[in-house]
């Protein structure tokens, strides 16, 4: 590459034009007020408004009300409602004398819901305890406070995207398609059954204001059998880079939207890390990119090293990685994914291109000039559909902090280096059983409670289900 900039200018005040609601309310999402959702639900008469949050166990819950005047509203959107900790938060380990919380709204995260058949405005929700502060266990509080120690410790914002993989299923006698075993990859309709729903699904986002990179149909692809009579086919969709508690709500809403549309439609939509064993699995890659005000910042120099903060991401990847699997990779079949040999990393390892390492450096778009037409980004290749993204991007954020920290990065990157074409390593291969995964996290936990993000009561909680 030549005449590469050494950084990707991006507006600050980028969005998506289709979002439904800057574009009617007139104003950015960061500026909403009270009013502002008031007003919108009076003059477009909105029936119903949905507090929408994250639960311990990775799901998208629901609070529903019928505002029955606008003050009533307006106490809503300003101050949340009570609810049942315990039951919310269970696999983090709350105590049962800290149940009672508070969800309160963020009201930039407002948006129309495209599936309720009343007119709901839903808002996301962060958790707090009784005495007002943001809730330990939850994992929107996690993500969020390793983001502000992240930032801290760099001196630069971090902002990542996940690849949503899935697997859309549909009766072999409904589907009439003419797709053939791990030939997926691109295809387009007729040869593929969901590429209407990933398109609806993309449209969805975009009114949500869920930023979007592009969608396409996966190489996996599975034939109906005797065992099984569904269709398979795998598709995914890649967000666009956002702050890391915004990249994990991303997620969450993605897998949503792909599970309403499914159901309306009369398919199952599967982010199950297999399919069926023996075929493509489905992973949710992470991309990362540091940014220094307008611009994102380069993960390569023009020497062709890789720049600090690339080191600190890379060596806290491929030192505690295994541990994040806590949160990345959290079925049984995880491990068969892993084990299998498609283009799914099993040791802890870096490369460039290569799609085997634990931690890749993709290619780079550029036009005719050398120009990078695209934002340089580091991928995680480890977690998969079963990943609870808020508490693996909180252990990602703490891992960056600790690669930071290398007596002897340098000499850890060459350990665990792998090329493009696959070379041996003599890198550590990664955890199959949960038991591996729990010892790892063990010896881990001090990156991961550094600065009190995550408590000893949450890690406690997690390790013990893990071993049981």
């Amino acid at each position: 590459m030549t005449n590469r900039p050494s950084s990707t200018v991006i507006s600050s005040d980028r969005s998506d034009p289709a979002q439904t609601l800057r574009r009617q309310i007139g104003k950015a999402p960061a500026s909403w007020a009270v009013d502002d959702l008031v007003a919108f639900v009076r003059d477009r008469r909105v029936r119903l408004l949905s507090l929408m949050h994250v639960g311990g166990d990775g799901w998208l819950k629901t609070l529903d009300f019928v505002p029955r005047d606008a003050e009533h509203l307006a106490d809503v959107l300003a101050g949340g409602e009570r609810a049942d900790g315990s039951s919310l938060f269970g696999e983090l380990g709350i105590p049962v004398g800290a149940s009672d919380i508070v969800m309160r709204p963020r009201l930039s995260t407002a948006f129309i819901d495209p599936f309720s058949p009343e007119p709901t405005l839903a808002v996301l929700c962060s958790h707090f305890n009784r005495q007002g502060e943001p809730l330990a266990e939850s994992p929107d509080t996690l993500v969020r406070a390793a983001y502000q120690r992240l930032i801290a410790a760099t001196g630069v914002e971090w902002h990542a995207l996940g690849e949503i993989e899935f697997f859309l299923g549909m009766r072999g006698e409904v589907a009439q398609v003419y797709g053939a075993n791990e030939r997926g990859y691109h295809a387009s309709s007729p040869f593929v059954f969901g590429e209407a729903l990933r398109r609806q699904a993309l449209t969805h986002l975009a009114e949500m204001g869920v930023p979007v990179k592009y969608g396409h149909s996966e190489v996996g692809y599975v034939e109906a059998d005797a065992a099984d009579q569904r269709v398979w086919e795998q598709h995914e969709i890649e967000l666009w880079l956002q702050p890391l508690p915004e990249a994990a709500d991303a997620v969450v809403l993605t897998e949503w939207v792909l599970r309403n549309l499914s159901q309306r439609n009369g398919m199952l939509c599967s982010f199950a890390p297999m399919a069926r064993k023996g075929h493509a699995g489905s992973g949710m890659h992470f991309h990362f990119a540091p940014r220094s005000g307008a611009a994102f910042m380069p993960h390569t120099a023009a020497d062709g090293s890789l720049t600090t903060e690339a080191k600190w991401l890379i060596c806290g990847l491929v030192s505690h990685g295994g541990a994040l699997m806590a949160f990345g990779n959290r079925s049984r079949d995880s491990f068969v994914r892993l084990s299998q040999g498609k283009e799914a990393p099993s040791v802890l390892t870096w490369g460039r291109y290569n799609r085997r390492a634990l931690v890749r450096i993709p290619i780079v778009p550029t036009d005719a000039l050398g120009r990078a037409t695209s934002v340089e980004t580091i991928e995680f290749r480890l977690p998969d559909g079963s990943t609870h993204p808020h508490l693996l991007l909180a252990g990602v954020a703490q891992a960056i902090v600790a690669g930071k920290a290398t007596v002897d990065p340098d000499g850890l990157l060459e350990r665990t280096a792998v090329t493009a074409e696959g070379a041996t390593s003599i890198a550590s291969r990664v955890p199959l059983t949960f038991a591996e995964v729990a010892d790892t996290l063990v010896r881990s936990r001090a990156v991961l409670e550094a600065g009190g993000v995550f408590t000893p009561n949450s890690l406690d909680r997690v390790i013990a289900l893990l071993r049981a």
